[in-house]
């Protein structure tokens, strides 16, 4: 359902539309990039895939996983993809610091890592200069799902959370300080 509705936003706004970043969680579902590979889906269960229209491969999203969906003019805020994925991973790179948490990027792979282990993904589609789909961070959420997926199409990668990580902020309070750092990267980029 959100997947259309971001579709239908991006589709009918004009050059007048405000940029929006939609905030949600999803009920258990791995999601299968535009040009995904289905030999990354090892053992799913019970777990629903759909095949949806962003870059990547496969993902697992769940309750306890924050989403921060990306609905931004690039054309109008004069900055392309690779601007728009290092914002976004500066983002979460700006929240764990804030926890004393070093955290890295990785060459080839769009996320954020905690030593080896992947705490935040970006998938992106970005449609004559518009943007959808976005940013997921594992605040808490059950992480056996990516058991049964190369996440991101690699094999053995581990995946953390903020839980994992041993802190303890209300889930809330992080959904906002990433929400704020969004904001704020994103208007520092603009007048750069």
């Amino acid at each position: 359902t959100t997947w259309f509705k971001m579709k239908e936003f991006t589709k009918t706004r004009t050059i007048k539309t405000k940029d929006e970043i939609w905030l949600t969680e999803h009920h258990p579902i791995y999601t299968l990039g535009i040009n995904g590979d289905r030999k990354h889906i090892n053992n799913p269960g019970k777990i629903r895939i759909l095949k949806v229209d962003r870059g990547g491969q496969i993902t697992y999203h769940g309750p306890g996983q924050l989403m921060f969906y990306v609905l931004l003019d690039l054309k109008r805020l004069n900055i392309n993809v690779s601007k728009l994925i290092t914002i976004l991973e500066e983002s979460i790179i700006n929240l764990l610091t804030k926890y004393n948490i070093k955290s890295k990027r990785r060459k080839g792979a769009p996320g954020i890592y905690v030593t080896d282990k992947k705490i935040a993904s970006i998938g992106l589609k970005i449609t004559n200069g518009l943007s959808y789909h976005g940013l997921s961070f594992n605040y808490d959420l059950d992480l056996f799902p990516f058991s049964g997926i190369n996440t991101c199409g690699f094999e053995n990668l581990e995946i953390t959370s903020l839980k994992k990580l041993r802190v303890k902020e209300d889930k809330n309070t992080v959904q906002e300080i990433i929400l704020n750092y969004l904001r704020h990267n994103l208007i520092t980029s603009i007048h750069i």
